[in-house]
């Protein structure tokens, strides 16, 4: 049994929508150094919600347990302070910010997770030595940020985004989500890449899918169903459920 201290700990976590009921209802989870967690579930299951509760999302209230960031409780800390501290959010649907190019956004993302200002020259050095081994365009560092951009497109500059930024724990909620097996390898392979350059680092995958999963192995699957999590295990449980379904597993 792996003692390592956890990255990010999730105890007992209930989490309500403002404009809704309780959404997320009694979730635990610990992720080490290293370590790839997978979190899988239907439609409706809680599992984007879950995501935007972990990065403190607005809109989004716990109302029971806690969230730690490396033994430190963060619950009650707003997303922009968790981002510094380490913990990075890939969105399902990456939204477009107009009049804003994707190098100058990187400037301002690594300054505030460093603390400190960084030279535009030190951020395209790092961009584009990144794009290269992410299969980017470079040209793509001059485009406002997501403007025009493919699916495929979002989900790499995500990818670009996590490397730049050297977060301690990447959330990467639905990163598959509208992606063909072209664009969906391209995308895990870059993950792969940013854990060959950061080893301790760990990820949650939040996923509907196994495909992802035979492109990122992970140490851990979870099935989150109703906003529970209805089974732990290894990979094998993923192919269980791709067999059997989520409703072998509904209450």
């Amino acid at each position: 049994m792996d003692t390592a201290p956890a990255l990010l700990a999730v105890e007992d976590l209930h989490v309500r929508a403002e404009d809704g009921g309780e959404i997320v209802r009694g979730v635990n989870l610990a992720v080490r150094p290293g370590e790839v967690h997978a979190l899988m579930g239907p439609n409706g299951s809680g599992k984007s919600t879950l995501a935007r509760a972990l990065a403190g999302s607005p809109g989004y209230t716990v109302t029971q347990g806690r969230v730690l960031l490396r033994g430190e409780d963060v619950t009650a800390w707003p997303p922009d302070v968790r981002a510094k501290a380490g913990m990075f959010l890939a969105f399902q649907h990456p939204e477009a910010i107009t009049g804003v190019p994707v190098v100058q956004f990187l400037r301002q993302a690594v300054a505030a997770r460093r603390g400190d200002e960084v030279s535009i020259i030190e951020v395209r050095v790092a961009m584009t030595e990144w794009m290269k081994r992410l299969g980017m365009d470079p040209a793509f560092g001059e485009r406002h940020l997501n403007e025009g951009f493919s699916g495929g497109e979002r989900k790499r500059n995500e990818i670009l985004q996590m490397a730049m930024l050297e977060p301690e724990v990447a959330i990467l909620d639905e990163t598959d989500s509208g992606l063909d097996i072209d664009a969906l390898h391209v995308v895990a392979r870059g993950v792969e890449e940013v854990r060959k350059e950061r080893p301790s680092l760990g990820v949650l995958i939040i996923t509907h899918y196994r495909r992802i999963l035979d492109e990122i192995d992970p140490d851990h699957v979870h099935i989150l169903v109703d906003g529970a999590v209805v089974a732990s295990g290894g990979k094998e449980l993923a192919t269980t459920l791709e067999h059997e379904g989520y409703e072998a597993w509904r209450r």
